[in-house]
């Protein structure tokens, strides 16, 4: 018996030190060689500060103020409303405010659910509140899926062109800039489809919105 309990031993510390310790050090090696920027997060800096994640959706919101001119807040969460200046990523309920990078979660409702319905049309509602004063002819039968629904993690980085086209008639009045223009860069920034067919195509938000930063010097 004790020799079996000394072989166990030795085996575990082994173990440990193979497949707890050297494994994952070897692949940690070989990823930041290899592949950094993936390894990392593909974190992106701006002058030098962390602006956030490629692959990882945030908020282009400012905060509602109060009549003291301090932050609205709602049990404990600071109230928001989307930036006009800036491209909208896709609707987002993380606990904590939305594309909340710490709670990334999914409604798993059901599309028949009561729950969904209502929460499509307050985004519906939204989106045609925000977009149509400056596309007129916009109906909520224009809309794209992208811009009414949850993405799976609720942090989805990209928008379809669809939703980023509409956006572009907003950006481009707030940010005194041509349509074309704009249009221009929503290409620029379009990724394509996994290997050249599977998936759609979609427009890195984080990325756009940067881009129009540099071009108008963060003024809208």
């Amino acid at each position: 018996m004790r020799r079996d309990i000394v072989t166990s031993v030795i085996g575990i510390v082994v173990m440990t030190i193979l497949l707890g310790l050297v494994y994952p050090l070897a692949i940690w090696g070989v990823s930041q060689v290899a592949f950094p920027g993936n390894a990392n997060g593909q974190k992106v800096y701006v002058g030098g500060k962390l602006v956030g994640s490629r692959i990882i959706g945030q908020s282009f919101a400012t905060p509602v103020l109060e009549k003291n001119g301090k932050p609205k807040e709602v049990k404990g969460v600071v109230v928001t409303e989307a930036d006009p200046r800036y491209f909208q990523s896709r609707p987002s309920v993380t606990e904590g405010g939305a594309d909340n990078a710490a709670a990334s979660t999914f409604s798993n409702r059901g599309p028949n659910s009561v729950k969904t319905k209502e929460a499509d049309e307050e985004n519906i509602k939204a989106y045609l509140e925000m977009e149509k004063p400056y596309d007129p002819s916009l109906t909520s039968a224009q809309i794209p899926v992208d811009a009414v629904n949850t993405s799976a993690s609720n942090l989805d980085p990209e928008i379809s062109q669809a939703d980023a086209w509409i956006q572009a008639h907003r950006v481009a009045a707030k940010r005194q800039l041509a349509l074309s223009v704009v249009d221009g860069l929503i290409a620029k920034y379009t990724s394509g489809r996994a290997l050249g067919f599977s998936g759609e195509e979609g427009v890195n938000v984080l990325e756009l919105n940067l881009a129009l930063d540099r071009l108008t010097g963060g003024k809208g």
